[in-house]
């Protein structure tokens, strides 16, 4: 009888003879039975240790012989004894698998009556979005009225087929890893992986379908360096596979093809723009409010929590009935009817991905409101759906506007963000050209991040360098100051113009 209750040292005792196995057995391994033994006769101190893998025949009979000149007795005795203890190591290693997989099954919610029609009540309601945004609010997420709710419809795309990405992006300490991990509460702890440190192999030995319309969420893409190829495979052919080599049971090598499937949606945060472009191609850029007057509600809020008066039972309901409201979304196709008229500016760049993104964005509002949806049925193959509708459309432009926006510049958002400060430090001061000493001092933008931003907006042709007054420094002048709102009413009108376009036709 195999006796396991101290689990480094189990042990196992017949008439003759009195074995140990130290250490335990492993149960990553199902090709091998590798463990250290213990041997003796019983009541004799003549111990034999030997570390041995059941499994090989060949090990086994050399321990066999060897046990039995040592301890002097009978092979035969001996090998009905290995046999037998490696029956009862089976059984008991299956045993602890079963465990395992029992205490790593993930937790699934099952909402009661009552919190499901609380949850599809929620839905059915008029202004879904607008409501979404104020519970989001209501849940302890303080600004960042547009990207909050991007975030949370990016989020909740991971259980279409085509899900969005997103990317966080700020200086550092501006609240890019708070933002993403406060929306990230707003989803059921079933559905989404938090990444800190993972090896890039390790993605490979997920189960298969482990990752399927799950929110892989990495708090710092320069942490997860390892693990960006995997995901960009992941985000663009929806699965990833890998072929290793494996030696069975009997020594013979075999070629495994470990498949991880699709899809997932993936959020991360980082600093550095520049060096994730394939990354950032597959996703939405959203840029973290760096305002002053972001700093003010956020520093307000965190008063109001260490003096005691934030009603925490509102933020924690707000969060519930947003997870639940996630739970009770089910899968359904989504159809576009207006989907030909739909063109983006002719600036952005990428412009067929980018209309990749704008197109799934709409279908994930319409998934969202699939509750509001009549569900109608492909008469061929009787497949149901639902018709994304032209408020949908509208909703999405507005949203996405920031995003196509800066999809459309040719400066990295963190330049754009201080040539738009810096425009309206020149606008307040009545000026038109400025020194970077001045810029420094004033801005508090320090002298090696300012020769980056000055650098690349020299080379873009965003700025210009003029001589200054006899003796003086060089100075700068902005050659368009108008350019970027210029850009924004060309986007505008191109979006406005689809909405125009749909009305036409439907009308006529």
């Amino acid at each position: 009888m195999l006796d396991t209750n101290n689990t480094n040292n189990y042990s196992y005792t017949t008439k003759y003879l009195e074995i140990h196995i130290l250490g335990g057995i492993r149960t990553n391994k199902l090709e091998s039975l590798r463990v250290t033994l213990s041997i003796q006769k019983v009541k004799q101190h003549n111990i034999l240790r030997q570390s041995i893998d059941l499994y090989n025949d060949n090990q086994v009979e050399k321990f066999i012989r060897k046990v039995a000149e040592r301890l002097e007795i009978g092979t035969s005795v001996i090998r009905k004894t290995l046999q037998e203890l490696t029956h009862e190591l089976e059984n008991y290693r299956f045993l602890l698998i079963e465990k395992e997989q029992e205490a790593y099954k993930p937790f699934y919610k099952e909402l009661s009556a009552v919190e499901e029609k609380e949850a599809i009540s929620f839905l059915r309601k008029g202004k879904l979005l607008e409501r979404t945004n104020e519970y989001i609010n209501k849940s302890g997420v303080i600004g960042e009225v547009n990207n909050r709710l991007l975030m949370y419809l990016i989020f909740t795309s991971r259980k279409t087929n085509n899900p969005l990405h997103c990317i966080s992006l700020g200086s550092s300490g501006t609240g890019k890893t708070h933002l993403q991990s406060k929306i990230a509460e707003l989803i059921p702890e079933e559905d989404k992986v938090e990444i800190t440190v993972l090896s890039a192999n390790a993605f490979y030995y997920f189960n298969r379908t482990e990752l399927q319309h799950k929110l892989i969420l990495i708090e710092d893409l320069d942490g997860a360096l390892s693990v960006l190829y995997p995901l960009r495979e992941l985000q663009s052919k929806k699965r990833i596979t890998k072929t290793v080599v494996h030696k069975d049971a009997q020594g013979n090598t075999k070629t495994i093809h470990l498949t991880v499937e699709g899809p997932v949606s993936v959020a991360g945060c980082t600093t550095q723009e520049s060096i994730y472009e394939d990354n950032s191609n597959r996703s939405f850029l959203l840029y973290i409010d760096e305002s002053q007057e972001q700093d003010n509600r956020i520093m307000n809020y965190q008063r109001l929590a260490t003096s005691g008066k934030l009603d925490e039972q509102s933020e924690y309901k707000s969060k519930e009935i947003l997870k639940n409201v996630q739970r009770v979304l089910k899968p359904i196709k989504v159809i576009n009817p207006f989907a030909e008229y739909l063109e983006l500016p002719q600036l952005v760049f990428k412009p067929r991905r980018t209309n990749s993104h704008y197109l799934q964005f709409i279908n994930a509002i319409t998934f969202y409101k699939q509750y509001q949806r009549e569900k109608k049925y492909n008469k061929d193959t009787g497949e149901e759906y639902i018709e994304t509708t032209i408020e949908d459309i509208e909703e999405a432009n507005e949203l996405i506007t920031e995003v196509l926006l800066r999809k459309s510049d040719t400066i990295t958002g963190a330049t754009r963000n201080h040539l738009e400060n810096l425009k309206k430090y020149l606008q307040e001061n009545k000026q038109t050209t400025f020194t970077s000493s001045e810029i420094r001092r004033n801005l508090r933008v320090k002298e090696t991040t300012l020769r980056r931003y000055n650098k690349q907006l020299l080379a873009e042709s965003y700025i210009k360098k003029v001589k200054g007054k006899k003796g003086q420094l060089y100075h700068y002048e902005i050659i368009d100051i108008n350019e970027y709102k210029e850009l924004k009413n060309q986007i505008d009108k191109a979006l406005h113009d689809c909405i125009a376009n749909i009305n036409l036709a439907t009308s006529s």
